[in-house]
């Protein structure tokens, strides 16, 4: 107990989202003296998305990035004897343990162990069952076939599991965020999964580090009034962990952006509802006597976090398909643009009601000058040039199509001086949510080696 008293573990969060940049991982690894590198690149709809992929082609299905982050980070992690642990396993954790496998064979690193934690995939579950869903007033059976995948968020204990039999990579699919990294604070400090007070203390350093650069100057910077310097070779967070939970965000010295209790509160209020009870699969935590204190410059404390018992459901994000989108943009520029390019709008809203569409999802606007804020705000000079964008939800990948063409056509149908057209069709990929018991999901850990 005397050494773990003692002992500081440090983690650094190599992502906040799929496509986040790499080179801000690459400086962790070699510079920031870490013990662990966390890589979170989940968000709701990438692992319904995947699982998509997967059905199409059993060998895809997890993070694009992941290949050329491993490329990137795996020597520097190697041989400063980093762990690795990341959710880029998506909708095929398998099938991602292996490539990572194989990206070490191809740098000539030997005796790697991966571990593959399954268990989150739950649509089996969902036959014969029916849930309420949490953001409507109907069941799961209202989606009837178009239901796609089921994940379910699991808590740190399969990871710490994974920790436990060496690995070296761990790779999951749908975990809840905070628990990438609760997992090494409750494997390094051997804390108890039922010590609610350091379980709630690594969910509030879990919650700080998941965004990445939302916390070192990222999506905060707005100059003249929040000025972060060397935005442009931005660093991302590292956490110095002590065995009472408590810990320092920092980043790598010399590191582009800030860490201050500002960018630090900004990111702790960030997708929290109650901040005295954030539900976690392995705690409901309370943040709401969390303290931030400056210590250093890019230095900032947090402690206070506590917990209650963890809730008895996790919580499942259900994907499915909800129709198609199809859109066309158009640009307009020079004397009178804005004008042409609410003609153009006021004729493709004509043609596309003509053709049935009037009743749909939509969107007209004129990009630059009411897109965002709509009408009622959007006041200013004239602008030069504006570009139109017309977007319907349709319920089939033939009329997306029509809108999309329809759009194009204004090149000869349409205003005077339109040019630069695209288009677009995409299905949509819709998530909604539901409780399932607990014990209805059961995990596994594997171990692969070269």
């Amino acid at each position: 107990m005397a050494n773990h008293l003692e002992k500081t573990v440090r983690i650094g969060a190599g992502a906040g989202y799929s496509g986040d940049r790499i080179a801000p991982a690459v400086e962790l690894a070699e510079k920031g003296q870490l013990d662990y590198l966390v890589f979170e690149c989940l968000a709701e709809r990438t692992i319904a998305l995947a699982q998509l992929e997967r059905s199409k082609n059993s060998a895809l299905g997890f993070d694009p990035l992941l290949q050329e982050r491993m490329r990137a980070v795996l020597p520097l992690c190697v041989a400063q004897h980093i762990k690795i642990i990341t959710n880029m396993g998506a909708a095929n954790p398998q099938a991602a343990a292996q490539a990572v496998l194989a990206v070490a064979h191809e740098l000539g690193l030997s005796q790697l162990k991966v571990a593959v934690v399954q268990g989150d995939d739950v649509l089996p579950q969902l036959a014969d069952h029916d849930f309420a869903l949490m953001e409507h007033e109907a069941t799961l059976s209202s989606l009837g076939d178009r239901v796609i995948s089921a994940n379910a968020y699991l808590g740190a204990e399969p990871l710490v599991r994974a920790l436990e039999m060496g690995a070296d990579v761990v790779i999951t699919g749908r975990v809840a965020d905070p628990a990438l990294f609760l997992a090494p604070l409750v494997h390094e400090f051997g804390w108890s999964f039922d010590d609610w007070q350091r379980m709630g203390q690594g969910i509030v350093i879990g919650h700080l580090l998941e965004c990445a650069a939302q916390i070192t100057g990222g999506y905060f910077a707005d100059l003249g009034y929040r000025d972060v310097p060397d935005l442009a070779c931005l660093g991302f967070p590292l956490a110095e962990v002590s065995a009472d939970g408590s810990a320092v965000i920092t980043k790598v010295d010399g590191s582009g952006g800030c860490v201050t209790t500002a960018t630090c509160t900004e990111q702790l209020l960030y997708e929290i509802e109650n901040p005295s009870q954030y539900l976690q699969p392995d705690v409901v935590a309370d943040f709401s006597k969390v303290t931030l204190t400056q210590v250093g410059p890019d230095r900032v404390q947090v402690q206070g976090a506590t917990g209650q018992a963890k809730p008895d459901a996790l919580k499942v994000t259900v994907g499915y398909r909800d129709g198609f989108i199809g859109e066309g943009q158009m640009s307009y520029a020079g004397p009178g643009a804005q004008a042409r390019g609410q003609l153009a709008l006021d004729v493709l809203r004509h043609r596309l009601n003509a053709a049935g569409m009037g009743g749909f999802e939509s969107r007209y606007e004129l990009l630059g000058v009411n897109a965002i804020h709509g009408d009622t705000l959007s006041k200013g000079l004239e602008p030069y040039e504006v570009r139109v964008r017309v977007a319907l939800r349709v319920p089939t990948r033939q009329l997306a199509e029509q809108v999309a063409n329809e759009v194009e056509a204004l090149y000869l149908n349409g205003p005077a001086g339109g040019g630069g057209a695209t288009k677009s069709v995409r299905e949509v990929i819709a998530v909604a949510s539901i409780l399932m018991p607990r014990d209805w999901v059961q995990t596994s850990v594997s171990i692969l080696e070269m």
